[in-house]
């Protein structure tokens, strides 16, 4: 038996142990009809959406607590119009007991609508210890990214990490979503090569119609070559047709080390589908022997 775990199919089964997912405001009712398909306990990340504003955002989190699992607010710094409306947003949060943990984020804005330029000025601010924070995720981006070069990001992630460590919050990174499981796992070890041991959740997209996968992989610089494409189960040529991840997770289940590559677990883009994501993942659980 080797560093890894028994089986790819064990390997498999544990990536999939505590999973997360993520839902838009918008998605209260469709997190009601898949409440019976997620354990409990499980992390849901509401995301921080220019059309959505602050009573949606918090109704979502409370919905969240309310079925049973864990709310992970986002921040996103750009969007963030003042130092009063991130105390607000926090101040909120924690009256509604979901301030817990939040995932930091830089934001799509191209120029700050506040004071905030960064997910590491968030993290820096010192608000997020009083308004009861105590984890934080931060993002990766094993492929990279459009508009930031890769040594800027890996400069913003080091100082993220060591941020946070220096305020003594616990952190984990998810990454970017993408359709091959390689430069995840080389992106995975530089990390730990670099010094950050946190823990990584790898960004999967749940099941999605195949033009709406690939217009989110040109909008973040995902690659999508016909090599990429053909592995991961996507046609180029039948775009009305539907893939999920499952070639994606059995190829990265086997090429996970935990020695090598530290705690790993997924983290489910929904892109929309969060009740058809749910069923996905308890279809394939099904399907996996148990992590040995």
């Amino acid at each position: 038996m080797d560093s890894r775990t028994a089986s790819p199919g064990g390997a498999t089964g544990l990536l999939l142990e505590d999973f997360s997912l993520e839902m838009t405001g918008k998605d209260v009712p469709a997190l009601h009809e898949a409440r019976h398909l997620l354990p409990a306990g499980t992390r849901v990340n509401v995301t921080f959406l220019g059309n959505e504003d602050l009573p949606m955002r918090l109704a979502a989190a409370r919905a969240v607590k309310d079925l049973g699992f864990e709310p992970v607010p986002h921040l996103s710094a750009r969007r963030m119009p003042s130092r009063a409306a991130f105390e607000e947003f926090l101040s909120r949060l924690r009256a509604d007991g979901t301030s817990g943990q939040v995932f930091a984020v830089g934001g799509d804005p191209a120029v700050p609508e506040g004071p905030y330029g960064e997910a590491l000025a968030l993290i820096r601010s010192g608000l997020l210890e009083q308004y009861g924070v105590q984890q934080v995720g931060i993002c990766g981006y094993p492929e990279g990214h459009p508009a930031i070069t890769g040594p800027e990001l890996w400069s913003a992630l080091e100082r993220k990490a060591a941020a946070l460590a220096e305020r003594g919050i616990p952190g984990h990174v998810i990454t970017q979503f993408g359709f091959d499981p390689g430069p995840v796992l080389g992106w995975i070890g530089e990390l730990r090569d670099r010094g950050i041991h946190l823990p990584v959740r790898v960004g999967v997209p749940g099941p999605a119609g195949v033009r709406r996968l690939l217009g989110y992989a040109a909008r973040f610089g995902v690659g999508t070559s016909a090599g990429i494409a053909r592995k991961y189960g996507l046609s180029l040529t039948h775009l009305m047709g539907t893939a999920g991840p499952d070639r994606f997770l059995r190829a990265l289940a086997e090429g996970y080390d935990p020695q090598r590559h530290g705690t790993v677990k997924l983290h489910f883009y929904t892109f929309g589908g969060l009740r058809a994501t749910a069923e996905w993942v308890a279809g394939f659980r099904a399907t996996i022997p148990a992590a040995s």
